[in-house]
């Protein structure tokens, strides 16, 4: 559908300010944190990128979801670590609060959904029916439903008050990547693989309204408080403005200069922010339909994004495994006391003669640490595995293909793991697919881990 002409000529004008500001802001964010490798954080906590983020209705506390398999529960105030909540068998892709702030659940590759008691950290139940990854889920005003958009094609309902199935949307748009329900919790709005976003009824799951525009998949979205309008993105690179009572495009917003991976909507419905794979953050008046500024800080790209209840405060999370808290007012990344912090990523020893080894390392770092303590990572801490047998480190939960293996850790078993693959060598584990094909970089690798695992270090 052709958009009105002042729609266009609004989104021209804009896509031209919007260029020249991030080219100044991208220069100014390198002047004042001496360039890409500055960064500050403050939540520290998850051994793998953090996908998903939710803040609870009172604004007190803030829920996130990893790959490392876990979700933890901070206090926004104090900015500290309260639980970690710990069932999935793969890595953690969303988390949403029920509206009272008691529970929460989070959707995982495992293909499952999990409620939980947000006070304990208790498991209180586990939803099983799709058949793939499940990329997010939204819960409805009332807290009596939850939706959840799985990769299998479908959106799924479910019954919080009696843990039963609901309905089942066969959205006919490929892989659902993101899921929201309207403020009255009547209609439900999915975003898929194929770039568009259907608007259902909730009650009998028809379809109202087929929306593209985009030019590839849609990531995430938001309705806004009225429910009349929502905000999305998508691969494209843009954020997108939709009028959902007649169904048409408002405004596409460019300015992110790669792919957009997540949005949020402020509770008043003024403003949007937007994250993705070049590092920064967005933020738009949707009123006004402009930029407002742009937020730098995340040295890995940008996933999931979510305001808190007053509007002052953007939480935003990524790659880089750490949730940043922003002041919207100044465009500051704040601390608990006020000051900035530099953010510690996977810690890779440098030890003599093995400096191949180490940089082979590093993408085993995403999963797995090196130290005594077995710092938590979406593996277990290689602390003293030579000679270890396949799946014993105290604490870890491991598939039953390592609980059960008698596999020895030792330089010919790994030799072979990262010839093979995990998925030949150890299949049915939860080790990512990767292998190493050439011997002399097993070897540099294997001699690194010698020397940097040993009990004694």
């Amino acid at each position: 559908m052709m958009r009105p002409a002042h729609y266009r000529t609004l989104e021209a004008m804009t896509a031209g300010v919007v260029s020249r500001i991030s080219c100044v802001l991208v220069a100014l964010a390198i002047s004042v944190f001496g360039g890409a490798g500055a960064s500050w954080a403050e939540l520290v906590g998850h051994g793998g990128f953090v996908k998903g983020l939710a803040v609870s209705p009172d604004g007190h506390m803030a829920a996130t979801a990893s790959f490392d398999y876990s979700v933890m529960l901070w206090d926004i105030a104090d900015q500290r670590a309260l639980r970690r909540l710990e069932g999935h068998e793969a890595g953690v892709n969303a988390v949403a609060f029920l509206p009272d702030g008691k529970r929460l659940v989070t959707v995982s590759d495992d293909a499952t959904m999990r409620l939980w008691d947000a006070g304990t950290g208790a498991p209180l139940h586990r939803f099983d029916g799709h058949r793939g990854k499940i990329a997010a889920v939204a819960v409805s005003p009332d807290g009596r439903l939850a939706a959840t958009a799985g990769w299998d094609r479908s959106v799924r309902l479910w019954n919080l008050d009696d843990y039963s199935p609901g309905a089942v949307i066969e959205t006919r748009g490929g892989n659902v990547n993101t899921v929201a329900f309207s403020p009255d919790g009547r209609r439900l709005l999915t975003g898929n693989y194929d770039s568009h976003l259907r608007l259902w009824r909730v009650a009998d799951s028809t379809l109202l309204l087929d929306l593209g525009g985009h030019g590839f998949g849609v990531t995430s979205l938001a309705f806004l408080p009225h429910g009349k309008r929502a905000v999305s993105v998508s691969v494209d690179k843009t954020l997108r403005l939709w009028d959902l009572e007649v169904g048409v495009e408002i405004i596409s917003l460019p300015g992110h200069e790669e792919p957009i991976f997540g949005v949020a909507v402020s509770s008043d419905g003024r403003f949007a922010a937007s994250g993705g794979a070049d590092n920064a953050i967005m933020v738009w008046n949707l009123e006004s339909r402009t930029f407002v500024r742009a937020l730098f800080g995340h040295r890995r790209p940008v996933w999931s994004l979510a305001f808190t209840p007053d509007g002052r405060r953007l939480l935003s999370a990524g790659s880089d495994e750490v949730v940043r808290v922003w002041d919207l007012a100044t465009g500051a990344e704040i601390g608990s006391d006020g000051s900035r912090r530099v953010a510690a990523g996977p810690v890779v020893p440098e030890i003599e003669g093995a400096e191949r080894g180490a940089i082979l390392f590093r993408r085993c770092a995403v999963c797995h640490s090196l130290t005594a303590d077995g710092a938590k990572r979406a593996g277990p801490t290689l602390h003293g595995v030579f000679g270890r047998r396949a799946g014993t480190v105290a604490g870890y939960t491991y598939s039953n293909a390592l609980k059960n293996s008698d596999v020895v850790w030792n330089e010919a078993t790994i030799d072979a793991l990262f010839a093979q693959g995990p998925h030949i060598y150890t299949p049915g584990s939860k080790m990512p697919i990767q292998r190493m094909p050439r011997n002399d970089d097993r070897q540099e690798l294997i001699a690194y881990l010698k020397r940097a695992t040993a009990p004694g270090r």
